[in-house]
């Protein structure tokens, strides 16, 4: 656990460190982001400080693959390396539309790309933890690879609309996958608790962390694509990882629900990326238009609508986050009476602080700047 921490602390401090130089480069390149009409900032901001994240991974894992404890994974395989090599290609994929502007067939292809450089390097879906484990054929594995990939980073994407929203999100539901990554390691063996999933996820919770204060409230730069995707593939690899290379139901206390927990949990990790995408998805082709076209019916928009402040916002999509990422680990540490509980009483917060009922009740109408006009 302490190298685990050693290189997120890395991972962060690199990131943080890096950032003002990437925004500097930024101004300098004209990547800003504009004020549109469908934006909540109200001022040109820089964008790629996925580069700096970026850095921060490459420091991490190229420090991890000479650490004793965990050079095997790099040794043995050439999974960490292609996972290096996908997440460079992407987030300078981004980088290129930050600046430019590149069409939604581009960047598509880019990210198909890099999940097919997973999948050819071994980083693929061949088994699944339903009923035991389901063995996949070659293609079925290969679509489902591309598939989970694409559609994390592109979650990720859609739900970076406010300041510190993606990354805080990112590192709240990466740090309760890495608890699951490392517990399923340790029960695993007993001497070796080295896991390329823990490893990724205690990377994608540094840079995280690393880049929020420079993105929080009145954010001096923006990830952009080139952040949010790399944030996507790294989560996904890390869940590709886990899948099925470990018995889910020799995790103590697992039982029926442990055989599904794999799968549950990346999902309720990424509840609020993935419900935004779907939505939207769904939203823009029943109106005849893209599914990457942009509009101002995203969740922190329809949260903002209700007359919550952009913090409020963000704080709440936390709120759901840990609600559910927490809710599904504990079953495997907690009586059920317990997780009940703790669902019961989540969930019913969780509500209660999205709609606000105290506000309507009294009619006190907050004046917010930061709710965008129609």
């Amino acid at each position: 656990m302490r190298i685990y921490l050693f290189l997120l602390l890395l991972a962060a401090a690199v990131t943080f460190l890096v950032t003002p130089g990437v925004r500097l480069l930024a101004r300098r390149a004209g990547a800003m982001t504009a004020v549109r009409d469908r934006d909540v900032h109200d001022a040109v901001t820089p964008r790629l400080g996925g580069l700096a994240m970026l850095a921060g991974v490459l420091c991490a894992m190229l420090v991890a693959s000479n650490i004793p404890f965990l050079e095997g994974l790099f040794r043995d395989t050439r999974q960490p390396w292609a996972i290096l090599a996908a997440g460079t290609l992407v987030c300078l994929l981004g980088a290129a539309d930050d600046r430019w502007d590149l069409d939604w067939v581009t960047k598509l292809a880019g990210q198909v790309l890099a999940a097919l450089l997973l999948a050819w390097q071994g980083v693929s879906l061949v088994t699944l933890p339903i009923n035991g484990v389901t063995v996949l054929s070659g293609r079925t594995a290969l679509i489902l690879t591309v598939l989970v990939v694409v559609v994390s980073m592109n979650a990720v994407n859609f739900v970076d609309g406010l300041d510190g929203l993606a990354a805080g999100v990112m590192a709240i539901g990466g740090s309760a996958f890495f608890l699951y990554a490392y517990l399923l390691t340790r029960d695993a063996s007993a001497d070796d608790y080295s896991s390329l999933a823990a490893l990724l996820t205690a990377v994608l919770i540094g840079v995280c962390l690393g880049f929020l204060p420079h993105n929080l409230t009145r954010a001096r730069i923006f990830m952009g694509d080139s952040g949010s995707m790399l944030l996507g593939l790294l989560l996904a690899a890390g869940t590709i990882a886990v899948t099925g290379q470990v018995d889910p139901a020799r995790l103590s206390g697992a039982d029926f629900f442990g055989q599904f927990l794999p799968i549950l949990l990346p999902i309720g990790v990424m509840i609020v990326p993935f419900l935004d995408f779907g939505l939207a998805v769904l939203r823009r082709i029943g109106s005849g238009k893209s599914p990457f076209h942009a509009d101002q019916a995203h969740l922190h928009h329809r949260l903002l609508s209700l007359g919550h402040s952009k913090f409020t916002a963000v704080l709440i999509m936390y709120t759901w986050t840990v609600v559910i990422s927490v809710g599904l680990l504990l079953p495997l540490v907690l009586p059920m009476r317990s997780v009940y509980i703790f669902w019961v009483s989540g969930l019913l917060f969780a509500v209660l602080l999205t709609f606000d009922p105290l506000r309507w009740r009294t009619g006190r109408h907050r004046k917010d700047s930061d709710v965008p006009s129609a």
